[in-house]
């Protein structure tokens, strides 16, 4: 039984629009990170970055379930003495969810060059409206 295998040159990408009103933030994610990497296509191969492009809207409506709200946090830090930021999620998600989600997607794909290239087609907004009606995007269905 012989095995297909992708190539660079004969991937097609497909546009792919998620809701995220009213669903958990991780599934949504979950969902966005297959479809980049490619997982949710029968010919997928590991070494070759064959997903497609991502839309997520409504991000600010998505939804932390249990106490993340109060109890999670976005940390970064400067690389001085004392550099640590902390940003509750309680105000990250008021002030920008679009980020938040992005996190929560980034933190899900490989921590290498495919990764690197399949989070550039990732683009995820605040509201309802996008701008990418010219590429014909497909609303994605599945759970």
């Amino acid at each position: 039984m012989s095995t297909t295998l992708a190539k660079n040159e004969t991937v097609s990408r497909k546009w792919y629009v998620i809701d995220a009103a009213g669903k958990p933030m991780g599934r949504t994610a979950v969902q966005a990170a297959n479809i980049l990497r490619g997982k949710i296509k029968p010919d997928f191969t590991p070494n070759v970055d064959c997903g497609d492009f991502v839309i997520i809207i409504n991000a600010e409506k998505a939804v932390l379930t249990g106490n993340k709200l109060e109890q999670k946090y976005y940390r970064r830090h400067s690389g001085w003495i004392g550099g640590l930021k902390e940003t509750q999620y309680k105000t990250l998600m008021a002030e920008r969810p679009e980020f938040a989600m992005e996190l929560a997607v980034k933190g899900m794909l490989p921590k290498n060059s495919i990764g690197r290239t399949a989070f550039t087609r990732l683009h995820v907004y605040r509201g309802a409206e996008h701008k990418h009606q010219a590429q014909q995007p497909v609303a994605w269905t599945q759970e």
